[in-house]
């Protein structure tokens, strides 16, 4: 590694069958607007997305939804994850679906904040 800085990524990740059943207790570390990324049907096909919005919608949560996330996601596509959590002043990113949306959510919370070009993060 070339210089000093400090590094500092709060992210927690579920895995398994069980894994939903975390969510709703997770969710009360949260603001109320919840930015759902999540790619192709696949997520509405096998039920994951009906259940995870139940949760959220108990929860009280307002849902931003971000579909149509690719396999790697293009630039343009983070541009605009970005617009969308800035317009909706978003206080969780919540990925469903496979590794490109996780990817994917993790670069939008890197750039929301980022006054600069977002390509220069990566």
């Amino acid at each position: 590694m070339l210089g000093n800085f400090s590094y500092y990524n709060p992210t927690k990740l579920y895995f398994g069958d069980e894994s939903l059943n975390f969510l709703k207790d997770e969710l009360t570390h949260y603001g109320p607007v919840v930015m759902l990324n999540y790619g192709g049907g696949s997520v509405k096909r096998n039920g994951i997305y009906d259940l995870v919005v139940a949760i959220l919608r108990e929860a009280g949560k307002t849902i931003v939804e971000n579909p149509c996330v690719m396999s790697n996601p293009t630039l343009e596509k983070l541009h605009e994850g970005v617009k969308i959590a800035r317009e909706n002043n978003i206080d969780l990113i919540l990925a469903l679906g496979g590794g490109s949306v996780c990817d994917y959510s993790k670069a939008v919370a890197a750039s929301v904040y980022y006054e600069g070009d977002y390509w220069d993060q990566f």
